[in-house]
């Protein structure tokens, strides 16, 4: 568990306004430092099943608000990633869907050379 001075700090550096103590970012950030303590325990204490389940139980809450933060707002969730410094995987549509935007991209429109015949 955060103490209080912690929990206020994080409320501080990641509220969207003055009095913000619920929104999407402060909670994925409470949580992210919750599974942060949660795992430096869980590694000496490598028995403590009941510690683990609580640890993937904020683990998938984590990963909800993360999700239903990408496709609310898609600037906060990319600050906040790079932020907590969180890995993202992304799902096989997402992989596919991102080759196939890489190559629309690469696919430039190159006008055919017209040769100038004289005669």
């Amino acid at each position: 568990m955060l103490n209080k001075k912690k929990k206020e700090k994080i409320i501080a550096k990641y509220k969207t306004h003055n009095s913000d103590t619920g929104s999407s970012q402060v909670q994925i950030a409470i949580l992210t430092e919750e599974i942060k303590e949660l795992t430096k325990h869980l590694k000496t204490h490598k028995k403590d099943f009941s510690s683990r389940r609580g640890l993937l139980k904020k683990v998938a809450e984590r990963r909800r608000l993360l999700n239903y933060l990408r496709r609310e707002d898609e600037k906060a969730y990319s600050k906040l990633i790079k932020d907590l410094k969180l890995k993202v995987v992304l799902t096989q549509a997402e992989v596919e869907e991102k080759k196939l935007l890489d190559q629309e991209e690469n696919l430039e429109v190159e006008e055919p050379e017209v040769e100038e015949v004289t005669e």
